[in-house]
């Protein structure tokens, strides 16, 4: 079975139920529309409703006919189709579109600046580009000296760029019947973009057996049945947030695309909504708490009971964070969820919900997955000791597309490597200790930052803090505290010092200093940019006024 046949079979079984429901928080309340009406809504690109909806019928149609147009044009099985869109209910009837036309789909990081969007349709081999009205500058810069992508759809109903065709509109013209392609497991399905923390993203393949096995895997875990409700707020490009998204196409639930990330958006969506799933970033969830324990955010003015399960992952979470979430939402089932852009996004290692007393932890081998966490030479460490976290699976990616180098590297007798340093406890309970790439080595000892990360978010000053290695002449690196403080606050670095002193002292912070953190859409610390700022430059440290 692949991934394609379960919006079929939802457009069978419940045809006029909405599948996709996109907020858009910053427009106005009181206009709403279908799918048909938001496209016939003159200046669209200026005036959003607020509410949009989609059936699951309209769903599949719209699927199809962005299938049968890419067809249409000649377009072989494994012909690579980029997608640069914001979160929208145009996002996934395309991607199922490529892929039921037998197509590859490249979904791309709206971050992207214009070189990082050249670099990667031409590292995918990208035919094809559908992009959004958000991105009309960055394509108008780089459209003419593509190398490879020969035809761009504008996904939008005015201002498009004379060099690319209308989407929407020549999409009507297109069969709404399933196209005549047959599908495999073993069929290229989609190349994804690591988060490009180390530099340039590498390109990512999978087959279709791993989105389907992504699909087994999401309910697996958190048993999402016909009358849930998830509230989607991260962008579809990431695995994470698809995957995730499967679990309702896999129930048949409805889904919600939140344009937005404000916490009063969030509660707001959960209650008009109902919603019942709600997966997070860490950063949003502090958010969320600060609001609410600043009295921004009265809980009793929102209607949260069906709020059943709150997850977390792409990153690790701070056990303080869920303490926290926890005195506030004491009814909530918790879990947070691990995994790669290489192991299909969320679920080769989850926590499960009912373990709340191993917060802190990553959990264990998600379903249908292997771990093991191993020494430099790949022999299995013992437990409680630091090594290599290393995982196998239907998930795992076909390869680094035109890296044979690096996918050689990272993959090795079926066994992915993570790259991240990880121990179990006596329980078999994973713990992160740090990417591998993270680790600093000083005067010959090894510090992990995520350790020292968790102990300074104990401080209720402390709203997001990110540890790197400087250059150090005696020691080889010193570890240095990037924090930044939560609104209103004030701090120094001699308070930051004192605080300190329970940490070993050579896990202590040599240096403290006060910024804000950078963080990828995916919620990930972007280490490489604070290196980058702090690690050629003398270091001034001063009182900060947060």
């Amino acid at each position: 079975m692949v991934i394609t046949e379960l919006l079929e079979r939802n457009a069978r079984l419940y045809p006029d139920e909405n599948a996709l429901t996109e907020l858009n928080p910053n427009e106005e309340r009181d206009r709403s529309a279908t799918w048909r009406e938001a496209s016939l809504i003159e200046g669209s690109n200026k005036y959003v409703p607020y509410r949009r909806t989609l059936t699951w019928r309209e769903f599949d149609c719209k699927a199809n006919r962005f299938a049968n147009l890419l067809l249409s044009r000649g377009y072989e099985r494994g012909t690579k189709v980029a997608i640069l869109l914001m979160n929208s209910l145009e996002w996934l009837p395309i991607y199922f579109g490529i892929l039921k036309a037998g197509l590859v789909a490249v979904p791309l990081n709206f971050r992207y600046a214009a070189d990082e969007i050249d670099y990667c349709l031409d590292l995918a081999d990208a035919e094809v580009l559908f992009f959004g009205y958000e991105f009309i500058s960055r394509m108008d810069a780089i459209h003419e000296n593509l190398k490879k992508t020969r035809l761009l759809f504008y996904v939008g109903t005015e201002d498009r760029p004379d060099y690319a065709e209308d989407a929407l509109r020549v999409m009507k013209f297109c069969s709404d019947g399933i196209p005549p392609v047959a599908l495999d497991e073993d069929d290229d399905a989609a190349i994804y973009f690591s988060s490009g923390t180390t530099g340039f993203p590498k390109a990512i393949l999978h087959e279709h057996r791993s989105l389907m096995h992504a699909a087994r895997c999401e309910q697996a875990h958190h048993g999402q049945q016909r009358d849930d409700v998830f509230l989607c707020i991260p962008p579809l490009y990431h695995t994470g947030a698809k995957m995730h998204w499967f679990g309702s196409l896999i129930s048949g639930s409805r889904a919600v695309l939140l344009r937005g990330i404000k916490p009063e958006w969030i509660l707001r969506a959960v209650t008009e909504e109902r919603c019942t799933i709600v997966w997070l970033l860490v950063p949003w969830a502090q958010d969320i708490l600060d609001a609410i324990e600043s009295g921004r955010i009265d809980t009793s003015k929102y209607l949260l009971d069906q709020w059943r399960l709150m997850h977390i992952g792409a990153q690790p979470v701070p056990p303080s964070l869920i303490q926290r979430w926890l005195s506030h939402f004491p009814n909530h089932d918790y879990d947070t969820n691990y995994g790669l852009s290489e192991s299909i996004g969320p679920g080769c290692v989850h926590l499960g919900v009912g373990n709340v007393d191993k917060v802190g932890a990553i959990g264990k081998a998600g379903f249908g997955w292997e771990t093991k966490i191993v020494d430099e030479n790949g022999n299995e460490v013992t437990p409680g000791d630091v090594g290599e976290l290393i995982v196998k699976g239907p998930g795992v990616m076909v390869c680094y597309y035109h890296n044979e180098e690096a996918t050689a590297e990272t993959i090795k007798d079926g066994w992915l490597l993570t790259g991240d340093m990880a121990r179990t406890d006596e329980d078999g309970f994973i713990y992160l200790v740090d990417r591998k790439k993270d680790v600093i080595i000083s005067g010959g000892e090894n510090i992990y930052p995520v350790q020292i990360e968790d102990f300074l978010r104990r401080n209720d000053k402390i709203k997001d803090v990110g540890v790197i290695g400087l250059p150090d002449a005696r020691q080889g690196e010193i570890a240095a505290a990037i924090i930044e403080l939560k609104e209103g606050e004030t701090s120094t670095v001699e308070e930051m010092d004192a605080f300190c002193m329970e940490l070993p002292r050579y896990k202590r912070p040599r240096k403290i200093i006060f910024d804000k953190i950078p963080r990828n859409p995916t919620g990930k610390i972007e280490k490489p940019v604070l290196r980058e700022r702090y690690g050629a430059v003398k270091l001034v440290e001063a009182q900060y006024n947060g």
